[in-house]
């Protein structure tokens, strides 16, 4: 127990604590900013919503709720990836088919009602819906932020590993 209690408080898991805490206060920020009329800045998510309409327990719940923070990170990629094809057809005068972002979001929109997750639900909506490409980087901005604040230290994790698989 001794051996849990340094392990805590190492110096590399005080700067992760310090990394998180400035990411969750920027990330309120940028909502609060952006995003008043959605009235999800003060959100917080309700596991226990979930576990009784779901009829699933909170451990089973919780797993897939770090799943959808995995897979919302990941799908932020991707989403960038689309925004800016259609940035680029757009200078370019060609047509712009929304099917691949719009077919992204609904997969994800699956998620967030099957879970109930109120922030991100508003969010994968208006990416389905929006036509501003400017708008729609801000919304997935903010859904990178409402699913770190699902979970910061599964988020964290993720977030790193990523990075590291980016580099190589």
């Amino acid at each position: 127990m001794n051996n849990d209690l340094k392990d805590k408080r190492r110096p590399e898991n005080v700067e992760l604590r310090r990394r998180i805490d400035r990411l969750m206060q920027e990330g309120s920020t940028f909502i609060e900013q952006n995003f008043k009329e959605l009235d999800i800045t003060d959100y917080r998510y309700q596991m226990s919503e979930a576990v009784e309409e779901l009829c699933l327990d909170d451990d089973t719940i919780y797993q897939l709720v770090e799943d959808y923070i995995i897979q919302i990170l990941k799908s932020k990629i991707t989403f960038y990836e689309y925004i800016h094809k259609l940035k680029l057809d757009k200078l370019e005068n060609r047509p712009l088919y929304y099917t691949e972002i719009r077919n992204l979001a609904h997969k994800n929109l699956g998620v967030v009602r099957n879970l109930r997750i109120k922030d991100a639900e508003k969010l994968l909506k208006i990416i389905m819906d929006e036509g501003d490409l400017d708008y729609m980087r801000l919304c997935v901005k903010a859904l990178e932020i409402t699913a770190i604040k699902l979970n910061p230290l599964c988020a964290y994790e993720t977030l790193r590993l990523i990075e590291v698989k980016n580099s190589l």
